[in-house]
């Protein structure tokens, strides 16, 4: 007798009682099936992700990224078949298509068994990442290139919890906007994120700027002061250029983060503090440990979760995106747009100075353009008048455990950055000179901020 093949297994009925306990959860959920089938959507998904189009019996992939492949298929992380292969709950971040336009999501997905063990049904829960976007009108990050795609994935996933976070890259990467996207991201969104630029704080009022002091504690105590660690209270410290921390400082720091508790600077009182801190360095402080210029027990409290900001170099797509954002801020009342071809060109260049590079290069574009397009042309005389530091790229830092595939800088560019280096430290002994005023004034003397030009000074300093 022929062999008759089995009857393919059907999958087990949607309970009722599933279904309902769905759509009594206030997050946007989907039932999926084993094949990708949307078998059933909450009402809260119906409110945030519906469409005019229905969305029950259409592939998931289909409604989320308008494609006719499963996610893995197309290049992208998909949550089913990582828990097909684990078995348990999987977590990833993905670029979804929504009425409101692309929007960044974060998916959680959970695998259920039917009653022969088979995992036969999905359950998707879904919440939008808001402190991200790839339009115009986007605030805070935007981009959608695979490195900030997994730049973002960490901070996603980090941003709940209450670890610690190191920032590590560049100077002008946006260390900054993601801390902001940190704390936007966790349970103490609602409360203070407070910034302490460590590169501008004299040494001798870094301890009392940080945890402030008693009337009298030093000369000029006229009266009690809170520090920045009390105005966080309940949210995010931001400690900027963290490595510019002094040695005698960073004890008092560990202490803080190891205990939770500090003293004002002329107390015996011990305070508890009810902060996150999050940190940021373009240094590398693995070196500067190696050196004895930082303390490895500091640093291994700061870096439980580090995250590495992807150059501009290293973002390409991501200009046009970010040229559009930051042409319409640094030109707020003018129907500015970018030429195809001024697009292109602003894709060419390296952007050494990243993303604060390109808002200055955008600004000295917008007051050099009298129409209301920005050509090749006009950004070619924004990039002719930028620094002459910035006329070779300078070799991306390695940042401490993230190995770089980037090569070096050739020697003869590695000399020019030398040399351009030194004139420009010998520029800054002779504005020291002959200026009496204020850093303040200085700083606008030289057309730059008062955090870099405290930067430049500890480079002196640093230099001998």
């Amino acid at each position: 007798m022929p062999t008759v093949p089995p009857a393919p297994v059907s999958p087990a009925p949607v309970l009722p009682e599933l279904v309902a306990f769905l759509d009594g959860l206030p997050e946007p959920h989907i039932l999926v099936d084993e094949h990708y089938r949307v078998v059933a959507a909450n009402p809260a998904y119906r409110a945030q992700f519906g469409r005019q189009s229905p969305v029950v019996g259409r592939r998931c992939h289909e409604v989320s990224h308008g494609i006719a492949v499963p996610c893995d298929q197309a290049g992208e992380s998909c949550p089913m078949a990582r828990a097909r292969q684990s078995g348990q709950r999987e977590r990833v971040l993905h670029l979804h298509h929504t009425p409101g336009g692309e929007a960044y999501v974060n998916i959680e997905l959970t695998p259920l068994a039917d009653g022969a063990g088979r995992r036969a049904w999905f359950v998707e829960k879904m919440e939008p990442l808001r402190v991200a976007g790839t339009e115009e009108r986007a605030h805070g990050l935007i981009g959608r290139s695979p490195a900030f795609q997994q730049m973002l994935e960490l901070v996603a996933r980090v941003g709940p919890s209450q670890a610690s976070v190191l920032l590590l890259g560049e100077s002008g990467t946006g260390k900054e906007l993601v801390a902001r996207a940190v704390h936007d991201a966790s349970p103490r969104a609602a409360r203070p994120l407070v910034v302490v630029d460590c590169a501008s704080l004299p040494d001798t009022l870094f301890e009392s700027e940080l945890f402030g002091h008693e009337k009298g504690a030093y000369t000029g105590a006229h009266a009690a002061k809170p520090g920045l660690v009390e105005a966080a209270s309940g949210g995010t410290l931001f400690l900027d250029e963290v490595g510019d921390i002094p040695l005698a400082m960073q004890v008092k720091l560990l202490r803080l983060l190891e205990s939770g508790t500090y003293r004002r600077v002329g107390s015996t009182e011990l305070r508890r503090a009810d902060v996150r801190v999050v940190s940021a360095t373009h240094r590398d402080l693995v070196a500067m440990v190696a050196d004895g210029r930082f303390r490895e027990d500091l640093y291994y409290r700061l870096s439980t979760f580090p995250i590495v900001l992807p150059p501009l170099r290293e973002r390409p797509e991501d200009v046009p995106l970010l040229a559009r954002s930051l042409l319409a801020r640094v030109a707020p009342g003018r129907s500015l747009s970018l030429g195809t071809d001024a697009l292109a060109r602003l894709q060419q260049h390296p952007f050494p100075g990243n993303v604060r590079e390109l808002r200055n290069v955008l600004e000295r574009a917008s007051l050099l353009c009298d129409g209301d397009t920005v050509d090749a042309a006009t950004i070619d005389r924004a990039l002719a008048v930028a620094s002459p530091r910035h006329a070779a790229p300078r070799a991306p830092a390695a940042a401490p455990g993230w190995p770089h595939d980037t090569p070096g800088s050739p020697d003869d560019a590695g000399q020019a950055l030398s040399s351009l280096k030194q004139a420009e430290a010998q520029a800054l002994r002779e504005a020291l000179r002959r200026h009496h005023g204020s850093r303040e004034a200085l700083a606008a003397e030289l057309g730059i901020s008062v955090r870099t030009l405290y930067r430049k000074l500890r480079a002196l300093d640093d230099a001998g």
